[in-house]
C-alpha cells in the first residue's frame, strides 16, 4: 500500500493537474497571520498547491492584439472557476476517503481587507485569504521572478493554483533551488508605461531569496497591452500574465530554454504591438525579444 503522496500525486496526474507540491506547518512560519493559510485551520499540518496550466494557445489572440475574450475564459475565469476547482473539489474528496480532513482554498486575493467582523477576540476577521505566492514558493514548485509574477521550471508564468490545506502530515517537496527568471530585464524595457522600476527590493521565503523588480502597479491597472484588473477586486494586484512585459518574457524563457515547455515554433515571429497609457498605438514597437 502506497504513501498518502503517492495516492495524492496518482490522482493528481489522473486529473490532469501540471504542478503539484506539499510545505509543512513549519516553512509558513514567516507569513503573516491574515494570509497564513493555517488561521483557516489551526489545526492542519500541510499544504498542497496544485496547478493546472495555461495553455500557451490561449494568449495567442493577446500576442495578435485581435482577441482578448477568449484568455479571460480559458486562462482566467474557466481555468480558475472550473477546470481547477473541479480538479480541486475531487482531490479534497480523495483525500477525505483516506480519513484526513481538507480544506479547499480558492486564490482570491490575499491584500483584501477584511469583510467582516471577527467572531471572537483574538480570532482574525474574516475574510481570511492565504498568500497563494508565499505557498507556492513554499511548496518548491515556483519563485518570485524579477518581473514580480510566479515562475515554475514547467511553464514559467502560464499557471494558475488552488490550495488544499489537510492535518495530514505529507513529506515536504524540496526547495526550488535552480533560478527560473535569469534577471534580463527585458520585461522593463517592453513596458510601454515604465511601471516595472530598475529599483529592486529582496523577497525571503522559507530562506529562498528573490530579487524582485518596484512595480507601479496603479499604471498596470490602466494598461491596454494585454494587463487586466484584478475580477474579485480592481484595488488588488491586476492580472499581468497576457500583458506585454511577461509575454516578452515568456518569450525568453523559451528561446532560453530556461523552462521545460518548449513548442516546435516561436511565440512571436513578428513585432510587437504596444499601446501608451492614453490608449493611442505607439510606432516605435520593437522586435521580438529585443
Amino acid at each position: 500500500m502506497g504513501t498518502l503522496e503517492e495516492t495524492i500525486r496518482k490522482f493528481a496526474s489522473s486529473q490532469g493537474i501540471d504542478v503539484l507540491g506539499f510545505a509543512n506547518k513549519e516553512r509558513f512560519d514567516g507569513c503573516p497571520v491574515r494570509k497564513n493559510p493555517f488561521t483557516i485551520f489551526p489545526e492542519g499540518k500541510s499544504i498542497i498547491m496544485l496547478g493546472k496550466r495555461i495553455c500557451r494557445g490561449s494568449l495567442r489572440g493577446v500576442e495578435e492584439g485581435t482577441n482578448f475574450l477568449d484568455y479571460s475564459f480559458f486562462a482566467t475565469s474557466w481555468l480558475e472557476d472550473e477546470f481547477l476547482a473541479l480538479a480541486c473539489y475531487d482531490m479534497t474528496r480523495a483525500i477525505e476517503n483516506e480519513g484526513w480532513e481538507a480544506v479547499p482554498v480558492f486564490p482570491n486575493p490575499c491584500d483584501i481587507a477584511p469583510t467582516g467582523i471577527s467572531v471572537e477576540e483574538g480570532r482574525e476577521a474574516p475574510n481570511v485569504f492565504p498568500d497563494f505566492d508565499y505557498a507556492a514558493v513554499a511548496c518548491g514548485v515556483a519563485e518570485l521572478s524579477y518581473s514580480g509574477l510566479l515562475f515554475t521550471p514547467g511553464f514559467g508564468s502560464r499557471q494558475r493554483f488552488h490550495m488544499i490545506i489537510t492535518d495530514a502530515e505529507l513529506e515536504p517537496t524540496p526547495m526550488l533551488e535552480q533560478s527560473i527568471c535569469d534577471g534580463c530585464k527585458k520585461c522593463v524595457t517592453a513596458c510601454p508605461l515604465g511601471a516595472i522600476s530598475g529599483e529592486t527590493e529582496e523577497i525571503v521565503i522559507c530562506g529562498k531569496k528573490m530579487k524582485v523588480a518596484k512595480i507601479d502597479y496603479d499604471l498596470c491597472r490602466i494598461c491596454k497591452n494585454g494587463a487586466a484588473v484584478n475580477r474579485f477586486n480592481p484595488e488588488t494586484k491586476p492580472d499581468r500574465v497576457a500583458a506585454i512585459c511577461n509575454r516578452t518574457c515568456m518569450c525568453h524563457l523559451e528561446e532560453e530554454h530556461l523552462i521545460s515547455s518548449l513548442f516546435e515554433n516561436k511565440f512571436r515571429e513578428s513585432a510587437e504591438w504596444a499601446i501608451d497609457k492614453n490608449g493611442k498605438p505607439l510606432s516605435d514597437t520593437v522586435k521580438a525579444g529585443g
